[in-house]
């Protein structure tokens, strides 16, 4: 599987469309082509505040935890050097 179509499905782009291909490639490519870099990136671009007010007081709630939830699982790990 292409990189670009495996990070649409992690970002889980069909259901909540987010960015364009061209944006992913930039994003692939900024992060030396890591695909779990990539990924956590942008859930975390994802889990900005997307909430909605609607006229008439109709509020939509952003989705930032379930974000930032899916951004954990490809957190990059810290390195620990021995001297």
């Amino acid at each position: 599987m292409e990189e670009i179509q495996e990070l649409k499905l992690r970002l889980r782009e069909e259901s909540s469309p987010f960015f364009t291909d061209e944006e992913l490639r930039y994003y692939f490519s900024l992060n030396n082509n890591d695909l779990d870099k990539t990924t956590y990136e942008c859930l975390l671009l994802k889990a900005e505040d997307d909430s909605i007010t609607l006229p008439g007081g109709l509020t939509l709630a952003n989705n930032r935890e379930y974000w930032l939830g899916l951004a954990k699982l490809y957190k990059p790990k810290k390195r620990s050097f021995v001297l």
